[in-house]
């Protein structure tokens, strides 16, 4: 399939050539477009490199830049500053930033159910509630498994007081944990678990924190209210784009991670990345009638809901204050 793909990219490389020989000079500039994520390259991010290897981005006439990052907070505050035009985060921060008066939206909500868990040792697991308090815990700021366990606490009436969460770097979470100096580790299913366990040759157990009460959107596209009004149309194409991108990424995961490898030469195998692709696209709902990343009002008040029994969230707003459809136009 990886030879199909790459004949289509040619296919469109040439077309785009000829058209720019035809039309020459009179050519309409494509509208540029900064798109930051909210964490390093990852398998996550991969339906948007297949849009864009697929010629997707070019004939919605756009121009898309695409870079890692280091934290929702600090990819937030590039968008307020007018660094970035959309956002690719955690929506859990998105939420929260939000509930806070940041003037931001959620408009393209892909994993309505974040695909997080934490691991732990065989010989010491986390398998129920229950199992958490004692535990010594990697934490990191801006990581989102753990900066939420209070509303798995609240949710299943645990006593948070009695986990040890351990501040450390975001780079040292994972070999802390497999050196045995914490005893679980909030990893994605699209992101570490596959590397993890493909690295390591065991299976970890696992904890599923949305089964365990964080009923809270995963990755999402977010852009401030300001960029909604002045470059509303131009945000709606890319998230058109995206929306191909991820159903050629659901009919050939491979060819999405290949896609990802030529912008991340550094980036793990292809088999691996092949791996987080298809978590990604599989925690990916395909609503009939909708284009993916469409988001449901009652998965925003869910959300808001769950998130607000941690006192720090405060109270909720309307769910329409949280997001918008209006930027997928007639798809919405």
């Amino acid at each position: 399939m990886v030879a199909i793909f790459r004949t289509k990219k040619f296919a469109v490389a040439m077309a785009a050539l000829a058209a720019g020989a035809i039309i020459g000079t009179s050519a309409v500039a494509a509208d540029n477009l900064n798109v930051r994520f909210s964490w390093k390259m990852k398998g996550e991010y991969a339906h948007m490199y297949m849009a864009e290897a697929q010629g997707y981005f070019a004939e919605a006439g756009l121009n898309v830049r695409m870079g890692e990052g280091a934290g929702s907070q600090a990819a937030l505050g590039a968008l307020l500053q007018g660094q970035e035009d959309v956002v690719i985060m955690p929506g859990t921060f998105a939420l929260a930033a939000i509930n806070q008066g940041m003037p931001i939206r959620i408009v393209g909500l892909y994993h309505p159910r974040i695909p997080a868990v934490l691991i732990s040792h065989p010989d010491n697991p986390i398998l129920e509630p229950a199992d958490l308090e004692g535990k010594r815990i990697a934490h990191s700021v801006g990581e989102t498994g753990t900066s939420f366990l209070g509303v798995v606490c609240q949710v299943n009436n645990i006593d948070c007081d009695k986990i040890n969460l351990v501040t450390m770097a975001s780079t040292a979470r994972v070999p802390s944990f497999l050196q045995g100096q914490v005893d679980a580790v909030s990893v994605y299913t699209s992101n570490d678990l596959p590397i993890i366990e493909r690295d390591v040759g065991m299976t970890f157990p696992v904890f599923n924190l949305a089964e365990h009460g964080l009923a809270a959107p995963g990755l999402t596209a977010v852009t401030s209210e300001a960029l909604i009004a002045q470059k509303g149309d131009v945000i709606g194409r890319f998230l058109a784009a995206v929306d191909k991108g991820i159903r050629d990424s659901k009919a050939d995961p491979e060819a999405a991670a290949q896609a990802l490898l030529d912008a991340w030469p550094e980036g793990p195998s292809l088999d691996a990345v092949t791996e987080q692709v298809k978590a990604t696209v599989e925690a990916i709902p395909d609503i009939e009638g909708r284009p993916f990343g469409w988001i449901a009002t009652d998965g925003i008040r869910e959300a808001v809901d769950v998130l607000a029994t941690d006192p720090s969230f405060g109270n909720p707003l309307p769910a329409d204050r949280y997001y918008t459809n209006e930027l997928f136009g007639d798809g919405a």
